[in-house]
């Protein structure tokens, strides 16, 4: 099949269905349109796969797996998968339109974030990741480029799975993004071992580094150098960069950048109470033990764990506790009234007469 130019592209219809507007961001697998849904009559945003992707079957179907799982995610801060095709053009899934900026392109217009503007973005960064967690999905290649920013401030990830479909491929097409990207995958990535939620918790960390100090905490020529700086460098304090960064924060992301797994926070929605936390204590006042929910109160945790912008990002069936020993009590007292009924109707029969 003929390789398309960009401007063959734009206009494409694919599976019938969706027309190719234009081309609005570019990666290493795939190109991003904006595009047009001409049976919802809606604009959607479609990443059209590479060629050489496209047509390995195994990483086709592989895919096709990992966006079913992916678009049964419903949440706030993740941007839905609305289709999966496969089109003469190439492999393609189509996804919510965001109107707004990769938060990558935000740092490099910012330099660095202000903290506190930083934390609220994180803090929706950990719900939507979070909520992803509990549903049983590590998205493997967690960084700036894959969390959108719309105009109202509302951060969304994008592209859950694509790292983990892109391990089927044939070693001739692999690079190095497959299990994530250098820059921010963990260490046990590094090592080519498979991620888990504690992964993508350290590469929240990495993005949470460069927003608040707009710099990378690991910075090498070479994917093996990279590798071995995750392995076995400590990053420098925050603090270190920008001075504004207080003491508490420093321990917080230190945390988070843990080599070793179990030393992190467990879980993005422990981390995003860690930070909401952080968020609402004066300064000086923070404690990270202090922060961490204990176990009983993880649901409750969960339960409060919105961003301010909205209150509608997580939802929890009611559950109604039954006290049994009250019914018990209730019922032994309704029983020992009943008994004494034929008594007192004794005693009234008995002393009746002489009443009259």
């Amino acid at each position: 099949m003929p390789i398309m130019t960009e401007n063959e592209l734009s206009n494409s219809i694919l599976g019938n269905r969706y027309r190719l507007i234009h081309q609005v961001g570019k990666g290493g697998m795939a190109l991003v349109y904006k595009g047009y849904d001409q049976m919802l009559e809606r604009p959607v945003a479609i990443k059209l796969l590479r060629e050489d992707f496209s047509e390995d079957e195994e990483f086709r179907e592989r895919f096709k797996q990992e966006a079913k799982a992916a678009a049964n995610l419903s949440h706030p801060n993740i941007v839905t998968v609305h289709d999966f095709g496969i089109d003469p053009v190439g492999v393609f899934i189509v996804m919510e339109y965001v109107a707004g900026t990769d938060l990558k392109t935000k740092i490099m217009e910012k330099k660095h974030y202000p903290i506190f503007e930083g934390i609220h973005l994180m803090i929706q960064a950990c719900a939507g990741l979070g909520y992803a967690h509990r549903a049983g999905i590590v998205h493997c290649d967690v960084k700036p480029h894959n969390m959108l920013i719309s105009r109202d401030q509302r951060l969304k990830i994008t592209d859950f799975g694509i790292a983990r479909a892109l391990s089927s491929v044939s070693n001739e097409y692999r690079s190095e993004v497959v299990w994530g990207s250098p820059q921010y995958f963990s260490p046990e990535q590094a090592l080519g071992e498979a991620p888990s939620p504690a992964s993508d918790v350290y590469s929240l960390g990495v993005v949470m580094y460069e927003m608040l100090t707009g710099q990378l905490p690991f910075n090498a020529d070479s994917i093996d150098e990279l590798t071995r700086l995750h392995q076995t460098q400590e990053p420098l304090e925050p603090s270190s960069i920008v001075p504004e960064i207080p003491s508490e924060l420093d321990q917080i992301i230190l945390k988070i950048l843990a080599k070793e797994p179990s030393a992190r926070y467990r879980t993005a929605d422990q981390l995003g109470h860690v930070l909401m936390k952080f968020q609402d204590q004066p300064e000086g006042y923070f404690s990270i033990t202090s922060a961490l929910p204990t176990e009983g109160a993880v649901q409750e945790t969960q339960r409060s764990f919105v961003p301010p912008i909205t209150t509608e990002d997580y939802t929890y069936e009611k559950k109604t506790n039954v006290d049994w020993k009250i019914i018990w009590l209730e019922l032994l007292a309704l029983l020992a009234v009943g008994g004494l009924i034929p008594f007192w109707l004794y005693v009234w029969f008995k002393i009746s007469p002489f009443l009259k």
